[in-house]
């Protein structure tokens, strides 16, 4: 059994609009997995579609309470680490810049170290009438799709990383289990 997002209550599934849970077992360690996520202005190294992500406050790294912001299906949108558990769980708060409806989201990771590697799951609930609108009306299961791909690309990008450091003698990781 794998550990799951903790939900702020106003971000609670049971009373959000929108749902999607999505992962994967990665042949990586929890370790890799992390370094990848929390630079966030280098996703769109192995997730194309986040390539307008940008960190406020010269922070290199995400960390509780880091602000910053992205351009997601072309909608800007403003998001602060609300928890940050090194290795094991990030996640943040979303507001749509220049939405005046309330919308917002909230989008968890979780990664669990396995034999194998790590199991990654990431969570998110959607609130408001943008989201309905833009994502349950217009767009059915693009939560789901847009997420699914993501940590596809996320495992992939890891176990890469993975082998090219094991296959480096002089890495002090090298040749240890994921």
């Amino acid at each position: 059994m794998y550990d799951h997002v903790i939900w702020p209550e106003p971000f609670h599934p049971g009373v959000s609009a929108i749902y999607g849970l999505n992962d994967i077992d990665v042949g990586a360690s929890a370790d890799t997995v992390w370094r990848l996520l929390v630079d966030a202005e280098s996703w769109h190294l192995y997730f194309t579609p986040e390539n307008q992500v940008r960190v406020l406050g010269g922070e290199r790294e995400l960390a509780l309470g880091t602000r910053l912001t992205r351009v997601t299906g072309g909608y800007p949108m403003s998001l602060v680490v609300t928890e940050c558990i090194a290795g094991r769980r990030l996640a943040w708060a979303t507001t749509v810049d220049g939405d005046d409806t309330g919308s917002t989201a909230y989008h968890g990771w979780v990664i669990t170290p396995t034999a194998e590697g790590c199991h990654v799951l990431t969570e998110e609930t959607q609130q408001g009438p943008f989201f309905v609108e833009m994502i349950g009306r217009r767009n059915p299961g693009l939560l789901y799709r847009y997420h699914q791909e993501w940590v596809e690309t996320l495992a992939r990008a890891a176990e890469q990383e993975h082998r090219a450091r094991a296959r480096r003698p002089s890495d002090p990781d090298a040749g240890h289990r994921p």
